[in-house]
């Protein structure tokens, strides 16, 4: 039984005896005992730890975590403190400060975003050491489909910014089906892609806040201290 410890043990308890799922918990058994695996055990739902489900006010979704040591720790596009800031995520804070003049902090980690009201929601929650894509349909993509299901279906009153950079999280636009819900879609912020065009002046970070407050919800606060 996964402990979450906030609202998300209550909405996915019944997703834990699945067959999927017990198929899954065999297959990391497994990884973990015989091959370097990341992020370490305890911080593989940090991203619905830091963001209860009421308090989801945007989701950012990555497709699996960074697969170098030390880099993941279970939000997407986030590295520890004293790892070096990977590329996609050093795009990230180009646009945030052209977008809201903010400033980039001096390393990686996005647990203040998370605590703000960000879900940084990777669609596969763990990966073998050097080998990207390694964990996918394995069963992850059920159960993170699954919170974007409870996410898209909450009350008008609970307005939801998803954000879906590049072609794998837009894929999961056939699941927000809910008109409340505010979609904002760009091109992944890897060099290869978002030096080509598409990423930068999307201000999706202003354009979020806006919505929000639109909305009667309180703006996220996009400052990393």
């Amino acid at each position: 039984m996964v402990i979450i410890g906030n609202e998300w043990d209550k909405l996915l308890k019944d997703e834990w005896e699945k067959p999927y799922y017990q198929k899954l918990k065999a297959f990391l058994k497994q990884e973990y005992k015989n091959h370097s695996v990341f992020p370490h055990m305890d911080d593989i739902f940090n991203a619905l730890k830091y963001t209860s489900y009421s308090c989801v006010k945007a989701v950012i979704l990555g497709q699996d975590p960074y697969h170098g040591v030390n880099q993941a720790h279970g939000l997407c596009f986030s590295v520890k403190k004293g790892v070096a800031v990977p590329p996609s995520l050093s795009n990230i804070f180009k646009e945030l400060y052209n977008d809201c003049k903010v400033n980039p902090p001096n390393h990686g980690e996005l647990t203040d975003w998370a605590k703000s009201g960000v879900l940084l929601l990777n669609t596969v929650l763990t990966v073998r050491e050097s080998a990207a894509n390694s964990h996918q349909n394995k069963g992850w993509e059920i159960l993170t489909d699954k919170i974007i299901g409870l996410l898209n279906e909450r009350d008008s009153d609970k307005p939801t910014v998803f954000i879906l950079w590049g072609a794998n999280a837009q894929r999961k636009i056939p699941l927000l089906t809910n008109p409340k819900n505010l979609i904002l879609k760009g091109v992944h912020p890897s060099p290869l892609s978002a030096n080509r065009g598409g990423f930068f002046g999307g201000r999706y970070f202003s354009r979020a806040n806006t919505f929000l407050k639109e909305h009667g919800v309180s703006e996220i606060n996009w400052t990393i201290n």
